[in-house]
């Protein structure tokens, strides 16, 4: 769809050497992590060096960022996770909501990843209702905040040097975020195992007992939900380029895989039943690069609405669900085991459409948004 086409010269450069260093150093390697559930941190300097530690600040345009999200999913949605979030949530976090002291510590750490952060909403009886359930509390104490709660599914929390908090003050009953450094007193984390998806990011269950941060860890520009949400609606576009991304991955390997396999003495690319689902997936890939191609036009005016980056999380995902079975229905027996890396991806997309606000929250906010009505609390 000549989508690639639409970056300016220097950026579709830059973006084809991305590229390479992904499908060449990061598909091969990552696939033995998933399957340990490790994190290959040997990683981290070379991606740093690609510049993806950065993409948030470096005046990159958004179709370029997204497209750079695209290429990581697509040779590993872990990683691409773990870019994603850090670019979206923890470095645009800190650029956006942190003051100019926090900035200057953690921002350059950030970019080069010498520094990782995680972003700590979630929690354990708080999903979906997190706006109005969120139960980590912090209370003022002369010059600290005494922070207490718990939290889970928190990405790369078990490797991270500090988690972005968000927490209710017990006084104003605002919700508000505070840098929390790994290594305070209270503050433990659990790596959460045995996930079917997205194996090489080490999600963790996160616990606060008594954690006493100063009130220069406080972040100035979080004085409510609202600055979370603003976040999220960036995230939630972020993973419409997941999903299209690992959509071309999908089709990467089962075509090169109906090319190679022989049945009844021919490749089975050259039959019927084969040719369609291929078809079929590479539509689904196109249609979402269009719809996220379109979603980066409007980020780029400023003008994106929650609305739209739900639309666009929704479909997408629902999309990269439909193609993750049709290219391991391909692959048939070989496509339930992650040898031949399809399995990886039908996992990994389970997750996609999940996470982020999953698929059925998405939905009632574009359904909320063309009907007047919110579907959200039962009346009865």
């Amino acid at each position: 769809m000549h989508i690639w086409q639409l970056l300016e010269p220097s950026e579709h450069r830059r973006l084809r050497d991305i590229r390479s260093f992904l499908q060449d150093r990061v598909r091969p390697e990552s696939l033995e992590y998933w399957n340990r559930e490790e994190f290959p941190h040997h990683l981290l300097p070379e991606m740093a060096a690609h510049g993806l530690g950065g993409i948030q600040l470096d005046g990159s345009s958004e179709l370029f960022k997204g497209l750079v999200y695209v290429e990581a999913a697509r040779a590993d949605v872990s990683l691409s996770a773990l870019v994603g979030i850090h670019n979206e949530l923890i470095v645009g976090m800190i650029q956006e909501l942190g003051s100019a002291e926090q900035q200057k510590k953690w921002l350059p750490a950030l970019t080069q990843f010498t520094a990782l952060g995680a972003f700590a909403l979630t929690e354990p009886d708080h999903g979906s209702d997190i706006a109005g359930g969120l139960a980590t509390t912090a209370t003022r104490e002369g010059n600290e905040w005494v922070i207490n709660g718990a939290k889970r599914w928190i990405g790369a929390a078990t490797m991270a040097d500090f988690s972005l908090v968000w927490a209710r003050d017990t006084e104003d009953h605002a919700i508000k975020a505070f840098i929390v450094e790994s290594d305070r007193p209270g503050f433990s984390t659990t790596k959460i195992a045995n996930k079917i998806g997205l194996r090489v990011m080490q999600n963790a269950d996160i616990r606060m007992d008594e954690v006493r941060v100063p009130e220069s860890n406080r972040l100035p520009g979080a004085k409510n939900f609202a600055a979370a949400n603003e976040l999220l609606k960036h995230s939630r576009a972020w993973v419409g380029w997941q999903a299209a991304g690992v959509q071309l991955g999908i089709f990467d390997i089962a075509r090169d895989y109906a090319l190679a396999r022989t049945q009844f003495g021919a490749p089975i690319a050259g039959f019927q039943l084969v040719q369609l689902p291929l078809a079929e997936i590479l539509g689904n890939a196109m249609a979402s690069l269009s719809l996220m191609a379109d979603l980066a036009r409007i980020q780029g005016t400023g003008d994106l609405e929650m609305v739209q980056a739900a639309m666009a999380k929704s479909t997408t995902t629902r999309l990269a669900r439909e193609s993750a079975a049709k290219g391991r229905a391909i692959l048939g027996g070989n496509g339930v085991t992650s040898d031949y890396e399809m399995a990886k991806l039908f996992g990994d997309v389970e997750i996609l459409y999940t996470y982020e606000g999953t698929y059925e929250i998405n939905s009632l906010i574009v359904g909320r948004a063309v009907t007047g009505v919110s579907a959200f609390v039962n009346q009865h």
